[in-house]
């Protein structure tokens, strides 16, 4: 089979949590672009949809935190469209917070987003995909916070954490009917995180980087149409970093600006 063919989602059906903006949006468009038919949810209804190929995703308004939300939102892209392929559990994210002082609603809200819808939707997607001859293919957006926590994560490390070490779990109870993956992202270029990263956008950031440059959101949903596809059909359980290389150890950046120092 040609690899173009394994990357063609013609008559396929793909969720997207969180997918009406930034790298949501980018994997939304990216499967649109390849042929799919999307689904993207959100707590509230956006301005501009993702599109791609003349082709526009269909929203659906819900909160992934609550259960039976997460349910009625896959009960609504398989009545849409008769089935469902892929799901891509993105939503999620943390401002920072003083572990010493957070408040337990926060420390709630945050492993709830993180961690717990995944699992929530997750477990619809599964019910609905394993009725298919083909199974589906279940994707979690992790982060580099799981392997290397970072000052003022800790909620959303723990979380995040817990999403990895679920992501394997399920790829154990699941295959091979459902494929179940994790994508580890670093630093990514997204219009709403430049100002985290510094007033001149991530470009000074983007020095401590093996790959001389932050991810941008195309390099997520590139990942994703790859785990979702025929390609890796025997891929299952897997952690893919997308994050450059990781970043350079801080005794080996201590080291390089004494030299340049002396």
């Amino acid at each position: 089979m040609h690899i173009d063919s394994m990357l063609d989602f013609t008559g396929r059906a793909v969720l997207v949590t969180g997918g009406t903006k930034g790298i949501g949006a980018a994997i939304a468009g990216a499967f649109l672009g390849a042929g799919a038919d999307v689904v993207v949810c959100g707590r509230g209804t956006p301005d501009t949809l993702p599109a791609a190929g003349g082709r526009e995703a269909v929203f659906a308004a819900a909160d992934v935190r609550d259960p039976a939300a997460a349910s009625s939102l896959v009960d609504a892209a398989v009545e849409r469209f008769g089935r469902l392929d892929v799901l891509v559990n993105n939503a999620g994210g943390s401002p920072d917070a003083d572990a010493a002082t957070v408040s337990p609603r926060f420390v709630e809200k945050i492993v709830a987003l993180n961690l717990l819808a995944p699992f929530y939707v997750a477990q619809a997607a599964h019910r609905a995909m394993r009725a298919w001859d083909d199974g589906g293919s279940i994707i979690n957006i992790g982060s580099v916070s799981a392997h290397d926590p970072q000052p003022g994560t800790a909620a959303y490390t723990a979380a995040k954490a817990g999403l990895l070490a679920l992501t394997k779990a399920l790829a154990l109870e699941w295959a091979p009917a459902v494929r179940v993956n994790h994508i580890t992202t670093g630093l990514i270029r997204t219009r709403s995180a430049a100002s985290v990263y510094g007033a001149d956008g991530g470009e000074s950031v983007a020095g401590v980087i093996p790959m001389r440059r932050m991810a941008m959101p195309e390099d997520v949903a590139r990942a994703c149409l790859f785990l979702a596809s025929d390609l890796s059909e025997y891929v299952n359980g897997a952690d893919l970093a997308v994050h450059g290389g990781g970043e350079f150890p801080a005794r080996y950046l201590a080291a390089r600006t004494a030299d340049r120092t002396d």
